[in-house]
């Protein structure tokens, strides 16, 4: 899952008596910028497929590059975007051009052949959320769609004449939903890939132009 929508940044976060609250990385004992798990791994070799050698290819949320990077392997012209400057810094490291920007704002018109996201997609009720990085990388809001929709809405715009995107997303967040709100905003859908985990099933869609 990638990090998206700045709102001026978490960072490290006090409560209101002023006292400091541990960062959500610091809770889960996990990085400040998601690594590739099984939900990256499935939407890379979905994606994989599906690209040619020359294409250009968008990774949204990029996080540790790690799409971005596979893709680049197949020969494919692959950026990434991300809001946090901690992943832009990691993926950079990793060989990953890198832009930070919120979704697929920062990228022109008709520029690519394929977008990539696997969205923070977590149904996370407000009063459990932490204000930093990784739960920005890790929380979709009460429906898990927090970031879904904006790019559901936006993504149109940046894709090439006969481009499309590939979204990851689980079972908690109700795919058939998001088809419908995809179709809403002008986009066709089929799924492409799903593999059934312990407590959800992780599911690859692609939209494309009506």
């Amino acid at each position: 899952m990638g990090e998206e929508s700045d709102a001026g940044g978490p960072g490290d976060s006090g409560d209101e008596n002023g006292t400091e609250r541990p960062s959500l990385a610091d809770q889960r004992d996990v990085e400040s910028v998601y690594q590739p798990a099984e939900d990256s791994d499935l939407l890379a070799r979905t994606a994989r497929e599906r690209v040619d050698a020359g294409d250009t290819v968008l990774d949204v949320g990029t996080g540790s590059g790690y799409v971005a990077a596979m893709l680049a392997e197949a020969g494919a012209r692959a950026v990434g975007v991300d809001v946090s400057p901690l992943a832009c810094r990691e993926a950079a490291g990793n060989g990953v051009p890198v832009v930070r920007g919120d979704l697929v704002e920062p990228f022109r018109t008709d520029t690519f052949d394929l977008v990539a996201f696997n969205p923070p997609y977590l149904p996370t009720p407000p009063e459990q959320e932490w204000d930093d990085w990784m739960e920005h990388a890790l929380s979709g809001g009460d429906d898990g769609r927090r970031l879904v929709d904006p790019f559901l809405e936006t993504v149109e715009r940046v894709l090439a004449p006969g481009g499309e995107a590939l979204m990851l997303v689980s079972s908690l967040t109700d795919p058939e939903a998001v088809r419908a709100y995809a179709s809403e905003h002008g986009l066709a859908s089929e799924q492409l890939a799903s593999e059934k985990h312990p407590y959800e099933a992780l599911v690859v869609l692609r939209f494309y132009r009506k």
